[in-house]
């Protein structure tokens, strides 16, 4: 993939967190890919153990929004600096954080994300 294909996909597989639409987003995986983020202990892997994770992820925050700070482009992929918008109950916190990802075949086969929780947490925790 070149430069634009890669910025293309990449815009594209962001707004697909956004609308809890998890049979779109896993549609960017290869169906044996790697997943793995803060909130999961061991990665995932493959379409059966990534999809589960994104059905409830997705569900809890149908309206947050990703979008592409900067993007550097690898020999088997990218890594990605973010934003997101997440809504907290009548707040929004934003949040940065880093993901590597790995491609074939226009299939994203690994995904590490990266980012402090830490306020996400929080403001959570403030609405119990």
């Amino acid at each position: 993939m070149n430069t634009g294909q890669i910025t293309k996909f990449c815009d594209e597989w962001l707004e697909a967190w956004t609308g809890n639409s998890p049979d779109k987003l896993i549609g960017f995986y290869s169906s044996d890919a790697i997943y793995s983020d803060p909130s999961v202990h061991e990665s995932l892997k493959g379409h059966g153990h990534i999809l589960p994770h994104f059905k409830k992820l997705l569900a809890s925050n149908p309206t947050w929004v990703w979008t592409r700070e900067e993007l550097f482009v690898t020999e088997k992929g990218f890594t990605l600096k973010w934003k997101a918008r997440i809504p907290v109950g009548d707040a929004e916190i934003v949040e940065h954080g880093l993901d590597i990802v790995e491609i074939a075949d226009f299939k994203i086969t690994r995904n590490e994300v990266y980012f402090d929780r830490t306020q996400l947490l929080k403001s959570l925790q403030a609405l119990k």
